[in-house]
């Protein structure tokens, strides 16, 4: 009996230390766990941004320029994977040998470039050597194989449009694969057959974080792969490292993260790999002030990525819980570009107080684009925000006309005289000798032949050109949807066409 008494107390000890060694090799595991700080982070991009990629409206032969000097790289393999409808090329950028296996993509609509450029910064960054980062190279390189897939959409980041060649958006393809891109995305996927997958877009600027009036610069989702929206193990995975980025992104853009609409989609990629059996994380790229050309993003992503991929390499996105994940809002859809308060005009004889939206739209020409600027909404709209949200309840709304004498060069209109004519109530001038078709970036129109037609009332879907006076002085311009206070200097940059 006592020897059977001592053989369970030294089965009990043996459990207890088995126990000990256990909780010692996990703390050990987490105390290794590489990390990186902000400091890190933006050292890092500062040494390997891109510098050729300075704006959003880069075309394909740019991008096969980049590729290229990093076919010659010992740590990226390139190859060309695939055409699109028009012929160009379109890659796979390959880094690390390890067992999990990433797959990234970007620009399957040709007008969402900001995911591409922080792409290329990345590359750099794989690519660079001997300085304090070299230790996160060889984690991911021996931990992961990464597969790039830059650019997908190439015709359509030609023309900066968001379907490709055959007007087909990519991302409602992976159903059908109709298309040679989307059969091309859908090949990789079942070649390669990721762990993990990153579908990376650009949202428009208009969704902001609920019940405010700040844009969402970051969008997040795991997207849901049934109409249940069911949560299994890889799209938890999906969540975790979701909470991870949000975490980190809240060091530079506090309050400005939301979810992107995780309502289910089976002809969409991003839900479809997440099915397949990849943690599909979708970014979106939003909004951020004084940022047109999204560089600021374009950082933000390069950061979020290379932290989850280390956090893959390591597992330690296990930190982070799906309750986190769901604790992110989703997106609101509540801004406008301009939103004028308490308006007062006339609308069919009757006297009216209203509340004006106004929304600009890029069109593109050739390797730049202009704006037209529209009347989006009237009304009562307490509930939605302007980027500019101005309170005019004592103003008056008044039509835009066109000066009646014409000036013979561009040269002739400075500020002063812009201003003057604005002052006035003129919207527009004509200009002999410009030539139709140019783009200018002065706060007037600029007509060549015919008149600008005067408003004599508020219409949803018009033109956005008119003035607002308060004791009967004109005291701002709406001109193509930019709100001008006309006692401060006057914008030199807007993206306007001679007509």
């Amino acid at each position: 009996m006592n020897k059977r008494i001592r053989l369970t107390e030294i089965s009990s000890m043996m459990k207890i230390i088995f126990f000990l060694i256990f909780i010692i090799s996990v703390n050990t595991i987490f105390a290794q766990t590489m990390n990186l700080n902000k400091n890190d982070f933006d050292e890092a991009h500062s040494l390997y941004r891109e510098s050729t990629l300075t704006s959003r409206r880069f075309k394909h032969a740019q991008v096969v320029d980049l590729i290229k000097k990093h076919q010659a790289s010992q740590d990226l393999q390139v190859k060309q994977i695939g055409q699109s409808v028009q012929k160009r090329a379109i890659y796979e950028l390959t880094y690390g040998a390890g067992n999990k296996k990433v797959m990234l993509w970007s620009q399957m609509h040709g007008d969402e470039p900001t995911a591409t450029m922080a792409l290329f910064d990345l590359f750099n960054f794989l690519e660079g050597k001997n300085d304090q980062f070299d230790s996160l190279r060889s984690l991911l390189k021996s931990h992961l194989t990464i597969h790039f897939i830059p650019m997908l959409n190439p015709d359509g980041a030609e023309v900066y449009t968001r379907r490709n060649a055959q007007q087909i958006d990519l991302n409602r393809d992976a159903r059908d694969t109709a298309t040679p891109e989307g059969k091309l995305l859908r090949q990789q996927a079942e070649l390669i057959r990721p762990q993990f997958g990153f579908n990376l877009h650009d949202q428009n600027i208009y969704y902001n974080v609920p019940g405010t009036k700040t844009p969402v610069t970051i969008s997040l989702l795991a997207p849901a792969y049934n109409w249940e929206r069911d949560i299994n193990e890889v799209r938890g995975n999906a969540m975790k490292i979701i909470a991870g980025m949000h975490q980190l992104l809240q060091d530079y853009i506090p309050g400005a993260v939301a979810k992107y609409d995780d309502e289910h989609s089976p002809r969409a990629f991003g839900d479809s790999f997440q099915k397949w059996g990849a943690s599909t994380i979708l970014i979106e790229s939003g909004a951020f002030a004084g940022d047109p050309e999204k560089q600021q993003i374009r950082k933000l992503n390069f950061i979020v990525i290379l932290n989850a991929l280390m956090q893959i390499a390591q597992d330690s996105y296990q930190q982070f819980s799906i309750s986190a994940y769901q604790q992110i809002p989703f997106n609101a859809s509540q801004l406008h570009d301009v939103i004028l308060r308490r308006v007062s005009t006339v609308s069919k004889g009757l006297p009216l107080k209203v509340d004006i939206a106004i929304r600009r739209d890029e069109i593109t020409v050739n390797d730049d684009y202009y704006v037209k600027g529209y009347v989006e909404d009237i009304g009562d709209l307490h509930d939605f925000y302007g980027y500019d949200d101005v309170d005019l309840s004592d103003f008056e709304w008044v039509e835009a006309h066109v000066y009646e004498s014409p000036f013979e060069h561009l040269s002739d209109l400075n500020p002063s005289t812009i201003r003057a004519l604005l002052k006035q109530g003129y919207a527009a001038v004509r200009v002999d000798k410009a030539q139709i078709n140019t783009l200018h970036n002065l706060p007037i129109h600029i007509l060549t032949t015919g008149k600008l037609q005067t408003f004599n009332s508020l219409s949803l879907g018009q033109e956005a050109n008119f003035f607002l006076k308060k004791n009967n002085e004109i005291q701002y311009a709406v001109i193509n949807g930019y709100l001008i206070d006309l006692n401060q200097e006057l914008p030199l940059n807007m993206k306007q066409i001679v007509r």
